[in-house]
């Protein structure tokens, strides 16, 4: 975290003194001026201030967050905006470095406004600007009563990033409004604490599927960003968490499978904690979870982190059909135009948004139903997910 944090501050105090050189030449009040140094300082000193006290109790958790994407809000604008600068200069170079062009400073400062404000919408209606993605998916060995049968998918819920009621309970009407068979997710209920639920079971309770809620944990239910009095304590925080979930209708899958019956025919839902390459904890078993599930049976796995899917349920000796993963978020912030996608996260996890497919064996990993970090989302919008299975015909 705190290497992060000297990153973010660097690419800051870089950007701003680049980008002061253009600024400087459309004004020469020095209030103004003063005021351009005057935010970031008193942002980069409560940053720092209050970056130890991070996790010691939720409201200087909640302030860092919010510091840290005022920060993002002043760092972005100038990052986009120095490209026109960086041409002129490139220009400035053969030419013995004139004194700036006006309105090349000025072009700066619009793209620099642009992103400003798509950002400022990004935080205050993109993180409940939910999106429902739906998608077909057909198998050979999908038994004949479940052609035609409907999940709706939610991951990465985040409860204690919420502020808005109206904002969350849209999103969960409008999760209904799919009338789904099963409602499945993915984990991450909370940022750290189980505490964080408390305002939104009674909201979260109104989910609704004929034939069952069912979930899994995310790296974040353990509880592992923050500091706790104790181990017990910890424990503690995970145990009320995973009572929250029957609270809330969800069975919680710990390294378990369970059988969906429908006109005497059956699938398998198969539910591990969470498994993460790199630093995340692997807690999750898929071996445990299928153990006692028959090879021939229709297998959907439910499973955090998307990286578990090429690392082990590939190649696992059981055949996994389908498995359903979120935890990137797909960063909150990117493109989705036309058939068109980029997100910065596509650079640390190969499979990062949408669907993706290995012979006959899928993936599809969900952009996540709340926000983290950054208070809000930019591009990639919350993502309420429905697949329809298909019984592939020849």
């Amino acid at each position: 975290m705190k290497y992060r944090l000297l990153l973010i501050i660097l690419a800051w105090v870089i950007a701003d003194i680049y980008f002061f050189q253009a600024f400087k030449t459309l004004t020469t009040n020095a209030l103004v001026l003063s005021g351009y140094w005057m935010v970031d300082v008193l942002l980069a000193v409560g940053v720092v201030l209050l970056a130890g006290l991070r996790g010691a109790n939720r409201e200087s958790a909640r302030l860092v967050s919010w510091l840290m994407a005022l920060m993002l809000l002043t760092l972005i604008p100038k990052i986009l905006g120095t490209p026109v600068l960086l041409l002129e200069d490139i220009t400035r170079l053969f030419r013995h470095f004139p004194p700036r062009l006006p309105w090349v400073s000025e072009l700066a400062m619009l793209v620099a406004i642009a992103v400003f404000v798509s950002l400022v919408y990004g935080i205050t209606g993109g993180r409940h600007h939910y999106k429902v993605h739906r998608i077909t998916l057909k198998f050979d060995d999908l038994p004949d009563a479940f052609d035609g049968f409907t999940l709706t998918q939610l991951s990465d819920i985040h409860a204690g990033s919420f502020t808005s009621k109206k904002g969350v309970e849209k999103g969960i009407a409008m999760v209904n409004d799919q009338k789904s068979d099963l409602i499945l997710f993915t984990g991450d209920l909370v940022n750290n604490r189980a505490s964080e639920m408390d305002p939104w079971i009674a909201s979260f309770a109104k989910l609704q599927a004929p034939l069952g809620k069912y979930s899994v944990l995310g790296n974040h239910d353990y509880g592992d960003y923050v500091q706790w009095e104790s181990k017990e304590a910890q424990a503690a925080n995970l145990s009320r968490l995973k009572a929250v979930h029957p609270q809330i209708g969800f069975k919680l899958l710990l390294n378990e499978s369970i059988t969906i019956e429908k006109d005497g025919q059956s699938i398998v839902l198969i539910g591990v904690e969470n498994w993460g390459k790199g630093g995340f904890h692997k807690y999750g078993s898929l071996t445990q979870a299928a153990e006692n599930v028959p090879d021939e049976k229709f297998k959907i796995l439910l499973s955090h982190d998307p990286s578990h899917w090429e690392a082990q349920t590939l190649d696992h000796l059981k055949h996994i059909n389908l498995t359903l993963a979120g935890h990137t978020h797909g960063m909150q912030f990117g493109i989705e135009l036309f058939g068109f996608q980029w997100s910065p996260v596509k650079y640390i996890y190969p499979q990062w948004a949408g669907i993706y497919q290995k012979g006959d064996k899928y993936l599809y990993v969900n952009r996540g139903f709340g926000y983290l970090g950054f208070k809000g989302r930019l591009g990639i919008w919350p993502e309420i997910t429905v697949i329809t299975l298909k019984k592939k015909t020849v």
